[in-house]
């Protein structure tokens, strides 16, 4: 294969070894969304956003295909010593959960400040936990010499062919129920789920376009493409799970070849996309899952005229207790009364 270029068939093998373990999500919509944008100047096709509900996904968020598709091409030796990950929440549910269901030890690594509910998650999928750094480069580090000590098999977050087909699949799903759809917009934390549905998406119908979406202080992948190389970082933002230290050689060669932008927010805007998602579409996303839905309210996505767009709600792990500070956190949006009749 191209280097560091995962093919389409890729895509496919992932989908048939996730056939039956993961939840098909549906497409939701939004014609709510449609008069926001109408009153931006843009009109979107059916009248309707549309939006991936990968946020009622297993473990609550896409990461369980990754690792499902990385956990099925584990040798038996290494199945036996056991699988280790670090995450700030959502990845660490999925290897959890996909190590539990393979009878595999998993070792996950956390900052110490992640999510009490995605902790626990873990620790209730069987997995041993360990919380380490005040943000993910530290953890990253004392990963590696939890892995190095153990001898335990690494299972990354984002940067891997087998971690980068299966968020891809998902790609797959939105041309299947909505194979006239031309613009996909997704967050970005390492990449692997937006590089990879867009490369599922365009090897099957290249005139959709496709935009990632990172917090302004947690743009590590945009920081790569821009200077041609890997650039670590120390993320901050309220988005958690867009908090990447860097991006990869994988990531970085999907995104250049298949991303057709890269949108920054700052964190009152994507908590925006967060309430909106809650008060006018009922559904609870996290604010890494609420990123691509706040780039395209607040007109950041170019738009065609009646054009179809689809957002990915990539995550709804939400700490319950922080909710009504996220919600007050938000930047005002306008949204358009409905026309009478």
């Amino acid at each position: 294969m191209p280097e560091h270029i995962v093919p389409i068939e890729r895509f496919h093998e992932a989908r048939r070894v996730l056939e039956g373990r993961i939840d098909r999500t549906p497409i939701l919509s939004s014609s709510t969304a449609a008069r926001v944008l109408a009153a931006r100047g843009i009109r979107v096709g059916n009248g309707r956003l549309y939006a991936k509900a990968e946020h009622l996904q297993k473990t609550g968020a896409f990461k369980i295909r990754g690792a499902l598709n990385k956990m099925a091409a584990l040798t038996a030796a290494e199945r036996a010593a056991g699988v280790i990950t670090l995450s700030a929440g959502n990845h660490a549910q999925g290897v959890a959960l996909a190590a539990h269901e393979a009878g595999v030890h998993a070792v996950v690594m956390m900052p110490a400040g992640a999510v009490r509910s995605k902790v626990d998650a873990c620790r209730g999928y069987g997995a041993e936990v360990i919380l380490f750094g005040q943000h993910v480069g530290e953890t990253w580090a004392r990963m590696e010499e939890v892995q190095a000590e153990r001898g335990l098999t690494f299972v990354p977050p984002f940067d891997d062919p087998l971690i980068i087909a299966g968020q891809g699949t998902i790609g797959l799903e939105i041309l299947d129920d909505l194979p006239d759809v031309d613009v996909v917009v997704a967050g970005i934390g390492g990449g692997a789920l937006c590089t990879g549905t867009a490369a599922a998406l365009k090897e099957t119908r290249p005139c959709v376009r496709v935009y990632g979406v990172e917090p302004t202080k947690s743009n590590a992948l945009s920081l790569a493409l821009e200077r041609g190389e890997i650039v670590r970082i120390q993320p901050v933002s309220v988005a958690d799970g867009l908090g990447a230290p860097f991006a990869g050689e994988w990531t970085m060669a999907m995104g250049r070849r298949y991303l057709d932008g890269i949108v920054l927010l700052d964190d009152a805007t994507i908590l925006a996309g967060v309430r909106f998602a809650l008060e006018r579409m009922k559904q609870l996303v996290e604010p890494a899952g609420a990123a691509a839905l706040a780039a395209v309210l607040f007109g950041k996505v170019p738009i065609r005229d009646g054009e179809r767009v689809c957002v990915v709600f990539s995550g709804g792990n939400v700490e319950t207790d922080r909710l009504g500070d996220l919600l007050a956190g938000a930047a005002p949006l306008d949204v358009p009364p409905a026309a009478a009749g």
